[in-house]
């Protein structure tokens, strides 16, 4: 009997944890000293996303994120926390970056370093269960960092010269004799220069992000994500070409300075438009196709 009032009053056990839910006071704190350590990373972060058009997405990044995390809420609130030490070696990780990125004035290093410190405040306080749910929102969010600036021209380059060569072989279809020069197509009336702007690394970019938004909102198919996601690259730069082959029509038919003025400012947003239809219209294809059934796959 004395043994069965022993067993029922004593307390039950618990073995050391190095954060749990009961702790966001310490989240918090480490939250803020975090949002102190970073401040001038993430002050530049938002000048280069209002300055810089080819990473203007960087905006929604986070905010969808965060709809993400909000939509997890109730599969999050059905898992029991287990923190885990692993997730201090990450921050450690982490800080070491900023400290490279820092020092090396290597802005990409410094702001995927917050990335990195992020994850490792979740597995430390909630454990990896956590963060295999966050995984995705947390991911995304290294679309929010522009690239270097390195891998950026790389990148661009080539697709200068993907439009200027699918630009120049349908042109002449339209009646317009021209001479391509690399990136330059020359025009009876005056030479069309495929600047850097004029790429489709902008509309590539923000495409990307939005193809990803658009999947996870309008698709359950997860093969069907990572092909929308793979296919807003093609989309992307077939709508370009149609930007350089449309302004080519307006030299050629038209008034070479119209196409410089106006309308060339405005094509930027028109082609974007198309691009998302191109999008829709591919989503609409496949699921026509491979129509979604009762068990999702």
């Amino acid at each position: 009997m004395s043994q069965l009032v022993h067993t029922a009053i004593a307390p039950p056990h618990r073995e050391a944890e190095p954060g749990g839910s009961r702790h966001y006071w310490e989240f918090g704190v480490l939250g803020l000293l975090l949002l102190g350590l970073y401040s001038s990373v993430l002050r530049h972060l938002l000048a280069q996303w209002g300055n810089d058009p080819n990473f203007s997405h960087g905006f929604i990044v986070p905010l969808f994120s965060i709809f993400v995390v909000w939509q997890e809420r109730k599969r999050l609130g059905q898992l029991a926390p287990r923190p885990s030490w692993y997730g201090l070696v990450i921050m450690v990780f982490g800080l070491c970056a900023l400290i490279v990125g820092q020092m090396g004035a290597e802005l990409f290093l410094a702001r995927t370093s917050l990335l990195i410190v992020l994850a490792g405040l979740i597995v430390l306080f909630y454990g990896w269960a956590f963060f295999r749910v966050l995984l995705f929102p947390w991911a995304f969010l290294f679309l929010m960092v522009p690239m270097p600036a390195i891998i950026f021209n790389q990148i661009t380059f080539p697709l200068q010269l993907l439009a200027s060569r699918v630009s120049a072989a349908i042109l002449p279809i339209f009646g317009v004799p021209i001479l391509r020069e690399g990136n330059v197509i020359n025009l009876p009336s005056m030479a069309l220069e495929v600047a850097e702007a004029c790429s489709g690394i902008r509309s590539l970019m923000s495409l990307i992000a939005l193809s990803i938004i658009y999947g996870y909102l309008l698709e359950k198919r997860l093969w069907i994500r990572y092909l929308l996601a793979i296919a807003a690259v093609p989309i992307a730069v077939a709508a370009n070409s149609v930007r350089i082959i449309g302004t080519g029509l307006l030299v050629q038919y038209w008034d070479p300075e119209k196409a410089e003025g106006y309308f060339h400012a405005s094509w930027g947003w028109l082609i974007f438009v198309i691009s998302l239809i191109l999008l829709y219209g591919l989503h609409a294809l496949v699921t026509r196709i491979w129509p979604e059934r009762n068990a999702t796959s």
